[in-house]
């Protein structure tokens, strides 16, 4: 389970002097200003034109959850439009080939040679999103640079403020340091699976947000997504880990061998796909509340195929060798949640139906 919670000023508390109500409105107003948005519009580009064809990955029955309930809007913030460039923090002890399974999904996501379903074939419903000009998310999306900070510079235990220091960290490092892209990178933090961060597990397992010009430097979309394998699987790396409090129910075979870094890859997309459509927390989001959006990915929670709801992930592939999946990377198998279409009103992606 993932959820893109964006609550970053939880727990900043300052101190004022007795401030007079008319001081505290005004100091009120000046936060809803700079943080939420106030220009709401639905669809703001008449001159947007959707091929059918980009709707569509196969002839099967594909759509699950549709609701006319759901108003996920565009709130006229920037979207990714640009080639997207993913830079990574490897923070804490990995190993190279736990590495090597999370690059390839995110390599996997603009490539066009994968077999039907496919992980380029998902990220086509994030590039039906647009900005105001109607131009439409990038379909190019490709790792940058690494980074590595397996000394644990800031501690084992992270709180969401502290994350943005590493990620300063990494922007200001003297040897080698991430490059600085506010306008079409993307900067994902990982941690290890010995590293415990701020509501992990409890609440999240993963988030996104945007960094501090007062701690970084800069604003720059991030997220950050946890290895779960040691500290909750049964909560992050379902379904190939079951909770403690659902006797009886046996995990299903991870697609790459490692559980814990299986159940981050369905986390990382759902981050991705939301920065890519909300990387200031003012762009498509459902609800009035740009602290507690609901976006594309946590409309589609634990969706992955048609049927999919509640408890039931939806209909998978199974492979020869018993592992389970929903689609296909460049050379890996990968299972992935479903992502909410605003063309379609529904949740979309790949399907095991197609084969």
């Amino acid at each position: 389970m993932a959820y893109s919670a964006t609550q970053m000023g939880q727990g900043c508390v300052r101190r004022f002097s007795a401030p007079t109500l008319p001081m505290l409105l005004a100091l009120i107003l000046l936060f809803l200003h700079l943080f939420a948005g106030t220009a709401v519009a639905w669809r703001p580009w008449p001159n947007h034109n959707v091929n059918a064809t980009d709707l569509q990955f196969g002839g099967s029955k594909k759509y699950e959850g549709s609701s006319e309930f759901v108003h996920l809007r565009y709130h006229m913030g920037p979207v990714l439009t640009e080639n997207i460039t993913v830079n990574i923090i490897w923070y804490g002890t990995w190993q190279r080939a736990q590495k090597k399974i999370i690059r390839e999904f995110i390599n996997s996501i603009s490539s066009r040679d994968a077999k039907r379903p496919s992980v380029a074939g998902w990220w086509r419903t994030v590039t039906l999103y647009t900005d105001q000009t109607g131009a439409n998310i990038s379909r190019s999306l490709h790792l940058a640079a690494e980074k590595s900070d397996r000394f644990y510079s800031h501690g084992k235990k992270l709180t969401r403020l502290s994350i943005q220091s590493v990620i300063k960290s990494a922007v200001t490092a003297k040897t080698k340091p991430l490059p600085i892209n506010p306008k079409s990178g993307i900067y994902l933090l990982l941690t290890s699976d010995d590293v415990y961060v701020q509501d992990f597990c409890g609440q999240v397992c993963g988030f996104h947000y945007f960094t501090f010009p007062s701690i970084v430097g800069y604003t720059l979309p991030y997220a950050w997504v946890g290895n779960s394998a040691k500290l909750c699987p049964g909560m992050c790396a379902y379904p190939f880990a079951v909770p403690d409090y659902i006797p009886g129910l046996k995990p299903l075979k991870s697609p790459n061998g490692d559980a814990g870094i299986d159940g981050m890859i369905s986390v990382i997309g759902h981050e991705i796909a939301e920065l890519a459509t909300n990387p200031l927390v003012n762009a498509w989001y459902a609800g009035t509340d740009p602290v507690f959006p609901v976006e594309i990915a946590d409309l589609c929670e634990g969706i992955y195929g048609t049927g999919g709801g509640g408890s039931y992930t939806g209909q998978l592939l199974d492979g020869e060798d018993g592992a389970t999946y929903n689609m296909n990377g460049i050379r890996r198998r990968f299972l992935v949640q479903w992502l909410w279409s605003h063309v379609l009103s529904y949740c979309t992606g790949p399907n095991a139906l197609d084969q």
